[in-house]
């Protein structure tokens, strides 16, 4: 794409980064408002305000939504790359997440909720990777400031995602949930006339144009996959209504199944295409154990919007120095440490230069303080019991852990799969790492249904000890994953 020209900056940087910044920052305060008091929602009873599901099913619909959002961006970037352009796609796909936070907040229960998450599914799957896109399209491939506005970006993410729970959890848990969502909805409000304005001034005339439009033929072939699309669901739901089989628990099986499934279907499409070279096919084996070790991060570290929000409302002191606050607050300490690591992380690198630990190492390294961190979890119910309300410290140092771990893994991890990516499913290859977040969400949407104060210590335990083994195999394999990384 050609760089927009301006003589306008922001911080130094082209002026579209503004643009692009406070458009995402509005969306992960409009994403994870919502996400900060979903769970208390829909396992609330109803006359607490709430739609009266169990917990089990509450945090598995949570972790479901979560595997969507991912599996959907995949869709984003082909609306993007083949129909739309970047910048109609992003704001087609803000339309639909703002419609959706306010199907939530009309008191219509559990067909608000089902709508809105097909809403806001599609509508962050559209918006989420095309604005990190169009952030590149700022700058030279050679302009030095390129990695510089990346870090912005990602702090306008975190600012979003930090001040969203403090305000709408607050709002959502002591007033009102339905006022909490229309909070949300405001917020990517807010995004929207920011960007539709701004970004005909200042962002590149080349994101409202496809890079790769579909020609006639293709159009045929992608009708017919739809079609095809279309009847399997329409089968699979047929199926399971004649069999009794129709339910939240079922669908959500099924979703789990095919957000397992994809990634299985590219990694079998890579390994055998003939498009792929011997070299590549092993950097691609040597991508797998990172591609595995990744999922068994996320699912530990997102479940910090399900179990651990569990954990907080009903486990935790919820006071401070006499202050009390709702237990939605916690959702701020991921973006928090976050912030606070970057910079320590980015002079750590930086000092280490040449002597860096290798990728494999990194993850398995991230995989350690993941399991640490429900390791610790563990220990609140051994001293006290799991009947007993603790300090909310214990929460703190549980994320300020895994939030190490992710520091080791979620940047090293882009970075890696653009590095070992054959040149011939570059585009796709990107996808397959947001799909890591997607299968282990999937997972978690399985075995959250298992977490309560009768198995928490377990819980915690299996999930935290397998964690820190499979960092250990990790480990020891390690070298041999370089040395096929630097195959030539």
């Amino acid at each position: 794409m050609t760089p927009i020209k301006s003589q306008k900056t922001f911080l130094g940087h082209p002026r579209g980064l503004a643009t692009l910044f406070f458009t995402e920052m509005w969306e992960r305060f409009s994403y994870y408002g919502m996400r900060a008091i979903l769970l208390f929602y829909m396992f609330y009873s109803v006359t607490e305000g709430g739609l009266g599901f169990s917990k089990a099913t509450a945090a598995s619909i949570m972790s479901i939504y979560g595997a969507l959002v991912y599996l959907t961006s995949v869709l984003g970037g082909f609306m993007s790359d083949r129909l739309w352009g970047s910048r109609k796609t992003v704001l087609i796909g803000g339309i639909l997440i703002m419609l959706g936070h306010i199907v939530l907040a009309t008191p219509y229960g559990k067909d608000a909720l089902f709508i809105s998450i097909i809403l806001i599914t599609f509508g962050t799957g559209m918006l989420k990777p095309n604005v990190s896109e169009m952030v590149g399209s700022l700058y030279d491939k050679d302009d030095y400031r390129r990695e510089a506005g990346f870090n912005i970006f990602v702090f306008g993410i975190n600012v979003g995602a930090f001040i969203a729970p403090i305000i709408v959890g607050y709002i959502g848990q002591t007033y009102n949930f339905h006022i909490g969502f229309s909070l949300a909805a405001i917020g990517m409000f807010f995004g929207l006339v920011q960007y539709s304005i701004d970004g005909k001034l200042y962002l590149s005339p080349d994101s409202m144009f496809p890079n790769d439009p579909l020609e006639p033929e293709e159009v045929r072939g992608l009708i017919k996959k739809g079609i095809a699309w279309v009847i399997g669901i329409v089968l699979t739901c047929v199926i399971m209504i004649e069999f009794n089989l129709f339910n939240i628990g079922n669908v959500i099986l099924v979703l789990s199944i095919l957000s397992i499934g994809i990634p299985i279907y590219y990694f079998v499409v890579m390994l055998t295409s003939q498009k792929v070279t011997v070299n590549e096919r092993k950097r691609v084996v040597a991508y797998l154990p990172l591609f595995l070790a990744a999922i068994v991060f996320w699912i530990i570290e997102e479940q910090g919007s399900v179990t651990l929000a569990i954990f907080a409302e009903e486990q935790t002191k919820l006071t401070v120095l006499g202050h009390s606050f709702p237990a939605s607050w916690f959702q701020s300490m991921n973006p928090l440490f976050i912030m606070l690591y970057v910079p320590c992380f980015a002079w750590l690198w930086s000092k280490l230069k040449n002597r860096q630990p290798s990728s494999a190492t990194k993850f398995s390294l991230g995989l350690f303080f993941a399991g640490i961190s429900f390791l610790w979890m563990m220990l609140p119910g051994m001293l006290y019991g799991t009947h007993t309300k603790v300090s909310p410290l214990w929460l703190v140092m549980s994320w300020a852990l895994v939030i190490i771990g992710e520091m080791l893994i979620s940047p090293i991890g882009l970075s890696t799969t653009t590095k070992l990516a054959p040149q011939a499913f570059r585009s796709q290859m990107m996808s397959m790492w947001f799909l890591t977040d997607a299968v282990a969400q999937a997972i978690n949407s399985q075995i959250v249904k298992f977490y309560n104060q009768a198995t928490e210590i377990h819980y915690f335990g299996i999930i935290g000890g397998v964690t820190i083994i499979l960092g250990l195999i990790l480990l020891m394999i390690a070298p041999r994953i370089k040395r096929l990384i630097a195959s030539n």
